[in-house]
């Protein structure tokens, strides 16, 4: 993978991850600048949930801190970063992002491959962006098994991306599914940049419903989305987020070390 040292920003340390300290802007412009020069590499957007899961899974954590960029995308690691000195983080909300890039990337013909979702997502998310921004170029969709792609569906894939040439392949799988993912394929796909969006293709196909923007400012999104499912949820947040507030006030306190590797 090209390193892109020139260009990658200072990071946050957050329980060992080290989260980019940029915001959205700063993140839509390294993004292009990445693909303007045809580099290649994969981003993660990271909240409390990808934090807290790299500190159980070292493999994780790795992936997370060798991304080109590893975005802000929840409150607490911008509140964190903000902690540690860098007061113009910001969020980047993974579904912000993805609508925010393929607008900009309309300009530049930039090529879109969508890989992720239930049955039948990617094409509705498809249809919607297609509204949303006419000019958008996407080149191919692409709904995995539940399970890890086998050896020849591996190879169909490749095979897919290879023909239709995207500049970018979003992926909307969970995490840590999506950035495992990503991690795996980079350096098998003829594409540029991978990008882990999750929950951004239900939103924006129209199957989920967004939190206002009150409720992101001030953090509580995972409220809205464990309303929402519960069922799912309920133990990510009500396990991860006690945790995390315990682990991340030890860590300011200076009375437990995370290093970022």
């Amino acid at each position: 993978m090209r390193p892109f040292s020139e260009v990658r920003p200072p990071v946050v340390n957050v329980l060992g991850v080290g989260v980019s300290a940029v915001n959205m802007g700063e993140a839509l412009r390294l993004s292009d600048q990445l693909l303007q020069e045809k580099g290649r590499g994969y981003v993660c957007l990271t909240g409390v949930h990808g934090v807290m899961e790299s500190q159980r899974d070292t493999a994780l954590r790795d992936i997370l801190n060798h991304s080109f960029l590893c975005l802000p995308d929840g409150m607490p690691t911008v509140w964190v970063g903000r902690l540690q000195g860098h007061p113009e983080m910001g969020r980047v909300y993974g579904p912000d992002f993805m609508l925010q890039l393929c607008k900009l990337s309309a300009r530049h013909d930039y090529r879109h491959f969508l890989y992720g979702g239930k049955h039948g997502v990617a094409e509705k998310l498809r249809a919607r962006l297609e509204i949303l921004i006419p000019a958008i170029n996407i080149v191919g969709t692409y709904t995995p098994p539940f399970r890890p792609l086998t050896h020849f569906e591996g190879e169909d894939l490749i095979r897919r991306i290879e023909q239709s040439r995207p500049d970018i392949v979003w992926v909307g799988l969970s995490t840590p599914k999506q950035e495992r993912f990503m991690a795996q394929y980079i350096e098998r796909l003829n594409t540029k940049l991978m990008v882990g969006v999750g929950a951004a293709f239900d939103i924006h196909a129209g199957l989920v419903s967004d939190a206002p923007q009150w409720i992101k400012d001030c953090g509580l999104q995972w409220l809205d989305r464990l309303c929402q499912e519960p069922r799912r949820l309920w133990r990510r947040y009500l396990t991860n987020n006690p945790r995390f507030l315990w682990d991340i006030a030890l860590q300011l306190a200076g009375l437990k070390r995370f290093e970022v590797n």
